[in-house]
């Protein structure tokens, strides 16, 4: 369980790293990329003609082939019409606003969901991405240019490997594994921003801080959105009705459904302490608010009885025999100081500030 653990914090650290440098872009052509591999070799294509790609096909190797961007519908109906997809599955890859789902077909698989990335200093971005699972190969369609899936390939390189040994479901195991680990690092980083508003709120209350709460709350929503059924869809695809995942397979997707299990119940505890972020926030803000109508209010008490007694001897009525006293400005001022020092150690006697 330890060396689990430390495996995937090293895989989320390689994960931060590489989202950073990646600057996402929707071409207006489809980026293709072809690895046919078994257990003995592999090879790979990248760029060139869908007709000469699917000729590269073998049916006695897993072929994996990717495209990146959905603008070229022309190129995703040639490789519709090579695998025979049905017309619906079609329609749910070039539609980007699908919930994660899973359907099965009569010879293929459909899973699709979304690819997050944190961009530093900047909000939450996402892809659609789809996958048609098959006997022996598996078709992935990115929305955009560029993935998470460099550490994958280079693992493919050697020969040493899983995943190698196994095949197309496999493959797909790994590709979903590595999109709900970098939900991970998009929790973790919420993480951290949350105590940073935190901090923030403890020192000093600002606009900005309730600017970033909102923030977090509408990625939540969003996030709720992803994760949810992605539940649902890796259900499915465990009961696997139709046999297209290996009763020796089985256990990773199970393994990636109980992270999404965890990956909810992480989602509702932060959304818990944004809702706590938000009460933190007004209760400081009311807290401030007391704070100034107190001292306020402890500056008017006193003034009272020294506008009065100003207010009296300021009618200057003739018969007021304290306004022929000689001394009598600086007895009024004595008194008027005395009445303000009282009234100074009785609140702070009291413990009013």
């Amino acid at each position: 369980m330890k060396g689990t653990k430390t495996k995937r914090k090293a895989a989320l650290k390689h994960l931060n790293e590489h989202l950073t440098e990646h600057v996402h872009k929707a071409g207006n052509e489809g980026i293709l990329e072809l690895i046919c591999y078994n257990e003995t070799s592999i090879t790979f294509h990248n760029n060139i003609p869908i007709e000469e790609l699917l000729l590269k096909c073998d049916e006695d190797q897993t072929s994996w082939i990717n495209v990146d961007g959905l603008t070229d519908e022309g190129l995703i109906q040639k490789i519709s019409k090579h695998f025979n997809l049905h017309y619906l599955l079609v329609e749910d890859v070039l539609n980007t606003d699908h919930q994660p789902k899973a359907d099965e077909f009569e010879d293929h698989l459909f899973f699709t969901l979304k690819m997050l990335y944190r961009i530093e200093g900047e909000s939450i971005d996402y892809e659609h991405i789809s996958f048609v699972l098959g006997k022996n190969y598996l078709l992935s369609f990115q929305e955009k240019e560029g993935d998470i899936f460099d550490n994958l390939r280079s693992r493919l390189k050697q020969d040493n490997g899983i995943i190698r040994k196994r095949g197309a479901d496999y493959l797909l195991y790994r590709l979903i594994d590595s999109i709900v680990d970098s939900y991970y690092s998009i929790l973790d980083s919420i993480g951290q921003r949350i105590e940073a508003i935190e901090d923030n709120i403890s020192k000093s209350a600002t606009e900005l801080d309730f600017i970033e709460i909102q923030k977090l709350r509408k990625e939540f929503i969003y996030l709720r959105k992803v994760v949810y059924p992605l539940r649902e869809a890796l259900n499915k695809v465990i009961k696997n009705e139709e046999g297209f995942i290996e009763e020796r397979n089985e256990k990773y997707f199970s393994d990636v459904y109980d992270h999404v299990i965890h990956l909810i119940d992480s989602l509702d505890t932060y959304k818990d302490l944004t809702s706590t972020l938000m009460d933190l926030y007004m209760n400081t803000i009311n807290y401030r608010m007391n704070e100034v109508m107190k001292l306020l209010t402890v500056i008017t008490t006193i003034f009272i009885p020294l506008s009065f007694i100003a207010g009296v001897y300021g009618m200057n009525f003739h018969n007021m025999p304290e306004l022929e006293m000689h001394y009598g400005y600086y007895w009024i001022l004595g008194i008027m100081g005395a009445i303000f020092l009282a009234m100074i150690g009785y609140f702070k006697y009291k413990k009013w500030f």
